[in-house]
């Protein structure tokens, strides 16, 4: 099904007078899922947009080096990947704040939206998974949330799937020493 759609989504672009078609195609089809990846990367819903956005024009702009060695959906994510590492590389060489007050107006946001005992596992899922490594925290994401089998994280990561394995192992191990510290479970 998804290779259908990628077809036709690359058809209509290549052809001149379907091109804008079929970005809106594309962006139907793929947009929601590649903001969830970047927002669960991101804390701010403005940042993802506007990643989201870059990612978008990238995608505009290269759609023809797509060579179809994945699947389009790969593609994407490795570009939508690269785009917020990229962010979050340039902001965190443009924050000035201590570390003492960096996370203060997300922690009490968080609390204040926390009141089910489940949205707590959230929270402090969510609050393990900023400790992490990039990378570690990357291959989490694309492991535990979009349930990216090895393979495919090898493709949009281009690393090899025992690297995977071992990054993935020792984000597991360092969320639940955080959660176990945290005593909720």
């Amino acid at each position: 099904m998804e290779q259908e759609i990628d077809h036709k989504i690359l058809a209509l672009i290549q052809d001149k007078t379907s091109i804008d078609k079929g970005f809106r195609l594309l962006m139907d089809t793929y947009q929601e899922k590649l903001y969830r990846q970047v927002r669960r990367m991101l804390n701010e819903h403005a940042d993802a947009n506007d990643v989201l956005q870059n990612v978008m024009i990238k995608v505009y702009r290269s759609i023809h080096k797509f060579e179809g060695k994945s699947s389009l959906f790969t593609w994407l994510y490795r570009i939508a990947t690269n785009e917020t590492l990229t962010f979050i590389k340039s902001k965190k060489r443009k924050e000035t704040s201590s570390i003492d007050n960096e996370d203060l107006g997300l922690d009490k946001s968080l609390r204040a939206e926390h009141s089910i005992a489940s949205e707590e596992v959230q929270y402090y899922l969510n609050k393990a998974m900023e400790q992490l490594p990039e990378k570690q925290k990357l291959v989490f994401n694309m492991r535990y949330f979009d349930e990216m089998p090895y393979e495919e994280i090898s493709k949009v990561l281009d690393t090899s799937v025992g690297a995977l394995k071992a990054s993935y192992h020792h984000a597991v191990k360092k969320i639940e020493a955080f959660i176990r510290q945290a005593d909720i479970i």
